[in-house]
């Protein structure tokens, strides 16, 4: 099966194209597909820019991950413009890649809207849900992206959190990084049978 149309069946079931509990083979191969060859990309191509539907669609995925009680913590904060992604690029010390991205999504997280009591961390698991729906469907839709970490390092939180005038309320999980590729990076395979414990340790 060509890998375009394996890409393109995966976009569409990440962002609407499938209905019901039992999809397709096909779409179901795509997602697998979609799964298995994603990998971190960190040279982007200057020249292209992501439109405002390319956007919708990556942040409508994010939205549709599994969540704790429905709660959606989540928040994200959009950045395009050059100057900030340069602050940001300089301050934070693994996402120099930022600088020449397209566009980053800043996923955040509302710690006053999570579980409360003890699953109030709870908004971190969303979160990285969210984040990795959004480089899945980047992936599908033939982008380039990497996650960088900045919760829970407190210098980094604190660099993203002035430059980009988050609310203490909201805490910054990372900077995911997107744009067209400019390398094509083999993907790893990270199937470790000996990880696997059947029925108890």
């Amino acid at each position: 099966m060509n890998k375009m149309f394996l890409l393109s069946a995966a976009a569409a079931m990440f962002l609407g194209g499938c209905c019901g509990n039992n999809p397709a083979p096909s779409s179901a191969d795509a997602v697998l597909d979609a799964i298995a060859t994603r990998k971190s990309v960190r040279k982007f191509d200057t020249s292209r820019k992501l439109d405002d539907a390319i956007m919708e669609k990556l942040l409508r995925a994010g939205m549709a991950a599994p969540t704790a009680m429905n709660r959606q913590p989540w928040s994200f904060v959009v950045v395009s413009d050059p100057a900030v992604k340069n602050e940001i690029a300089s301050r934070h010390p693994h996402a120099k890649m930022a600088a020449d991205a397209a566009a980053l999504i800043i996923v955040c997280g509302n710690k006053n809207n999570g579980i409360p009591d003890k699953g109030t961390e709870y908004w971190i698991q969303d979160c990285s849900a969210a984040t990795e729906n959004i480089l899945l469907a980047a992936h599908a839709l033939g982008l380039g992206a990497v996650w960088c970490g900045v919760h829970p390092i407190d210098e980094r939180v604190d660099a993203v959190r002035e430059i980009l005038q988050i609310p203490a309320t909201h805490q910054p999980l990372n900077v995911i990084c997107i744009g067209y590729p400019a390398e094509n990076p083999p993907p790893k395979d990270k199937w470790v049978p000996s990880k696997i414990h059947s029925i108890k340790w």
